[in-house]
């Protein structure tokens, strides 16, 4: 313990976690062991809707009709393909009505269905040669996955004369559900070991690499288990395991990288192992926990939605983003503890250095060569040489890539989500095109109440003459409740098809109506996001403000970082826009537009992306002010952090880009849009605005970037966040000349 004592500044917090590290680490293990274990299955358990509001009228007309009349909603299509011969064939017709018989007898199945039975026009194809066998299997998501994988190998194929394919929203859920979970794996797989070769670039030691890449993995199973945990009372999507390993790898990474470069510093520096540990807590760690709050705050955010698919990426989120903090700031240090200088074991890049340029101590001691961060200091040094020309040319060019990003279209997800050879889809693009009327696509309007027959009449013919309405069927009576089928004009979640839905909840009636189908559940969606969104923006920005305004004490950086990370996010939105919704790229990026992006996804990239956003920022932020605090000299401090952390984060930036890459390399377009738009964002933040917009706007505001009212000075020294050592008496301008110890690093930047 007599290195704890002897270095004062070194806390508790770090006796904590480097007492006993050997402990501190198979303790560790112990609770990852159990996590692999809670977590197994947990994809299994998990659904692959969640679009949907919950308390939406869309949502309360479908259960409904679910219960009072299940023909109403069938969720299973068999589509009968007859071959040369037309449906109406005897032997065609006999086998149709065989598959119907023993399709209504297995158990789970209600409701069924067919042309054969109903002689529909709407359930045969155009060209007469197809028709459809419709049914629903009851239960949630996963019961009636669970019937889905037991009837479609017996009912899918050839059967005597027909060749039957399993279609449906049901078989679309279930095949989108299994596809992310392949995609997934083979995501995991492209990522580490590229994810590896990274970090050894990056460290050049190949135990410093492994280090991040061990905190990632206890994140993720850790996560894991906590989903599987939050699956017996909530629903929770499928998508969101995506981003569990996104922010599991990248936010371990990002913080394993900051200590662990911070940790080598001190090292380098001469300072003895516990107390190397205890400045690097003191300050990265500190950082780290601030970084850990802010990418938390905007990922709770999306609590605020009743959408459960976007409340699972909540879920998820929060887990991972404090199970990677606390692995960074409770194992890192253990292990570091143990390691030691042999943290630079191992170091892959020795042959490719230059003799002396090692730091101090042995090679295979010393922290990574300094040439970069000079370059750093050189970019830092031109663009606040021609700070308002970086200021404007970068923030109208943000702004212009943000551009396509107005004329978006919202929409739902659909088939068109999965592969073209998935089956699911084939059926239901069988069905969209050659169907008259496309089955499965209309509105349902429900009628509660009772009435007489006149009066449902008379209804059915108000709701003919709406504009937009191609055909009514029903009513269809039940006991006390009656319902319509309506088929809109165009397509079937186009803007026609939604304004008929506002249309017919406004049509007055004799008895209470309600509207659904996938239009309706369209408007409902686009409603509660709007309903909600200024409440998750407030909760973000707000948070942000408080705790960027702990980090450094001023007033006008929190919202500087606010508004900056904003505009980092324009070439995202606008990329999402031209590429998914305009269909360019999608030749190579083997995907079909569908000329819209589903509602939730823009909120889901947004908060995941400023979050990702903040985290950068506050990593160069706090060694600005760390800097500042020392020096009092606010020009030096600004090229000091770029040049110290510029390096850091544009590696964490690269490095997590390739794992939402390889999350982008997804069959399913919606996977394929969140890993590709956050990759893209990722970079433009940490190559654009943290390395060329931050550093010209701080040097536009100058000294006054720092100021805030006394009362608030005061509440930051007492509550505020710390690092460095308070600045001289008086403070510097950007001209003072620098204490000794730093006249190189201040050499460097100016004779750039």
């Amino acid at each position: 313990m007599s290195e704890f004592s002897s270095a004062g500044s070194v806390g508790g917090w770090t006796r904590f976690v480097t007492a006993r590290p050997r402990r501190a680490l198979l303790a560790a293990l112990v609770v990852t062991a159990l996590a692999v274990f809670a977590g197994s299955g947990v994809a299994d358990r998990m659904g692959s809707g969640g679009w949907e509001a919950p308390d939406a009228e869309s949502t309360y007309t479908t259960r409904t009709l679910e219960r009072e009349f299940p023909d109403s909603q069938p969720n299973l299509l068999l589509l009968v393909d007859s071959g040369s011969a037309p449906v109406d064939d005897p032997a065609v017709a006999a086998e149709a009505s065989r598959l119907v018989e023993r399709l209504s007898a297995e158990p789970g199945i209600t409701g069924v269905g067919s042309y054969w039975q109903t002689k529909s026009p709407a359930l045969r194809s155009a060209d007469g040669h197809e028709a459809i066998v419709a049914a629903r299997i009851g239960g949630d998501e996963k019961g009636a996955g669970d019937v889905l994988d037991r009837i479609a190998p017996v009912y899918g194929g050839v059967h005597g004369p027909v060749e039957v394919s399993v279609g449906g929203p049901v078989a679309v859920q279930h095949e989108m559900q299994s596809i992310i979970q392949e995609d997934l794996l083979r995501a995991e797989l492209i990522a580490l070991p590229v994810t590896l070769v990274l970090l050894v670039m990056v460290f050049g030691s190949a135990i410093a690499a492994l280090l991040p890449l061990a905190v990632g993995i206890v994140a993720i199973l850790g996560t894991n288990a906590v989903l599987r945990g939050i699956t017996e009372f909530t629903d929770v999507s499928v998508f969101a395991q995506n981003l569990t390993t996104a922010l599991g790898l990248g936010l371990a990474i990002d913080y394993a990288l900051f200590i662990v470069r911070r940790f080598r510093e001190e090292l380098a520096a001469g300072a003895e192992t516990s107390v190397a540990i205890g400045t690097t807590l003191r300050t990265a760690g500190r950082t780290v926990l601030f970084s850990a709050l802010t990418v938390a705050v905007s990922l709770a955010a999306m609590m605020v939605f009743p959408q459960y698919f976007l409340r699972s990426f909540a879920y998820a989120g929060i887990a991972v983003v404090l199970l990677a903090a606390a692995a960074a700031l409770v194992l890192l240090p253990a292990a570091l503890m143990l390691l030691g200088h042999r943290v630079n074991s191992l170091d892959l890049r020795r042959l490719l250095r230059r003799r002396g340029t090692a730091g101090s101590g042995t090679g295979s001691e010393a922290a990574p060569a300094e040439g970069s961060g000079r370059g750093w200091a050189r970019l830092s040094a031109l663009v606040m040489r021609r700070a308002p020309v970086f200021a404007v040319v970068t923030s109208v060019g943000l702004v212009l890539l943000g551009l396509p990003f107005l004329g978006v279209k919202f929409g739902t997800a659909d088939d068109r989500q999965l592969p073209a050879t998935a089956e699911s889809r084939v059926v239901q693009e069988h069905i969209r095109e050659g169907f008259p009327g496309s089955p499965g696509g209309g509105l349902e309007v429900l009628a509660q109440g009772v009435a007489t027959t006149g009066r449902y009449a008379d209804f059915r013919e108000r709701i003919a003459a709406l504009p937009g309405v191609r055909r009514v069927e029903g009513p269809v009576m039940g006991d006390g409740a009656a319902y319509y089928e309506v088929l809109p004009e165009g397509e079937a979640v186009g803007q026609g098809a939604q304004d008929l839905v506002r249309e017919l909840r406004a049509e007055p009636a004799p008895f209470d109506t309600s509207v659904t189908g996938a239009a309706a559940v369209l408007v409902d969606s686009k409603e509660a996001i709007a309903d909600r969104l200024p409440w998750a923006v407030g909760i973000i920005v707000v948070v942000t403000l408080l705790l960027v305004f702990l980090l450094t004490g001023s007033v006008l950086i929190p919202l500087q970082a606010v508004v900056l990370n904003a505009l980092s996010l324009t070439a995202m939105f606008g990329a999402v826009v031209w590429v998914f919704q305009d269909g360019n790229l999608s030749g190579v990026l083997s995907f079909t537009s569908t000329g819209d992006i589903e509602t939730t996804l823009p909120v889901l990239m947004f908060c995941v992306a400023f979050g990702l956003s903040m985290d950068y920022g506050v990593f160069l932020l706090s060694r600005i002010k760390e800097e500042y605090d020392r020096t009092g000299d606010h020009a030096h401090s600004v090229t000091f952090g770029l040049r110290r952390t510029g390096g850091l984060i544009t590696a964490a930036a690269v490095i997590l880009a390739v794992v939402m890459v390889a999350i982008g390399t997804s069959r399913v377009t919606n996977t394929k849009m969140l890993g590709l738009g956050i990759a893209l964002a990722v970079l433009m933040d940490a190559m654009v605005v943290r390395s060329l917009l931050v550093p010209a706007v701080m040097k536009l505001m100058g000294r006054v970037t720092w100021w805030a009212p006394a009362p608030l000075r005061a509440f930051h020294q007492r509550f505020g966040l710390s690092e460095g050592e308070p600045a001289p008496a008086g403070g510097r301008d950007a001209e003072a000349i620098p204490e000794a110890g730093d006249q190189e690093r201040d050499r460097v930047a100016a004779g750039a």
